[in-house]
């Protein structure tokens, strides 16, 4: 999803916080992590929802260019094979854009400056910290394949209905951890998640 001192080096501002009991665990990133700015901590809980992501780390890669350095924010591995270097949408590196993109692209990387209001308009930030607070939960094979056999059947539930079918462990924690583990999925952007949410099996 990598050490902290690599961010260290770089002088992290004071606000730079660590993962704790009340804030969500990374899924796929490292068990532990320091992110340089809450923005950084955003984003890292965008990447953990977006299924097209398999990994990430903080700032193990880093880019030089004219005698200056950039370590960015995060190193991120998708799913076509493609790694992109990304930073938050807080971070203003001393290499331009256009200078940083072409430096990745002769290490067979890609760089991203992500935009504030990709993770910051609409309700997904929002629903990936609801989803996250439960990601370590391990759902009962009966849980799994009762509720996977239902949607089979019909194609889609609600959130609700999906809460009744779960008998063998905490319903809500049961659902939002298939989701995160790609089993199951719901339409992050539209609203917050509900009741009447519509959800589906994940296909391949």
């Amino acid at each position: 999803m990598a050490s902290p001192d690599s961010n260290r080096s770089l002088g992290r501002p004071a606000h730079v916080s660590q993962i704790n009991q009340s804030s969500p665990r990374p899924l796929k990133g490292p068990p532990v992590v320091v992110f340089r700015s809450v923005a950084a901590r955003d984003l890292a809980s965008m990447l953990d929802v977006n299924p097209s992501i398999t990994a990430w780390e903080c700032g193990s890669r880093q880019i030089s260019q004219g005698g200056k350095r950039h370590c960015a924010d995060f190193t991120v591995y998708d799913g076509d094979g493609t790694v992109w270097l990304m930073d938050a949408p807080d971070r203003k590196p001393k290499i331009q854009g256009a200078a940083l993109d072409a430096c990745a692209r002769s290490l067979g990387l890609r760089y991203r400056h992500v935009e504030h209001s990709e993770i910051y308009d609409g309700f997904r930030l929002r629903n990936a910290k609801d989803l996250l607070r439960y990601g370590g939960h391990e759902v009962p094979l009966g849980d799994r394949l009762r509720l996977l056999a239902l949607l089979d059947e019909n194609g889609s539930l609600t959130f609700g209905e999906c809460l009744q079918a779960i008998r063998e462990s905490k319903p809500v924690a049961t659902l939002a951890s298939m989701i995160l583990h790609g089993f199951i999925e719901v339409d992050l952007d539209d609203a917050l998640i509900g009741p009447e949410t519509r959800v589906t099996r994940m296909r391949s």
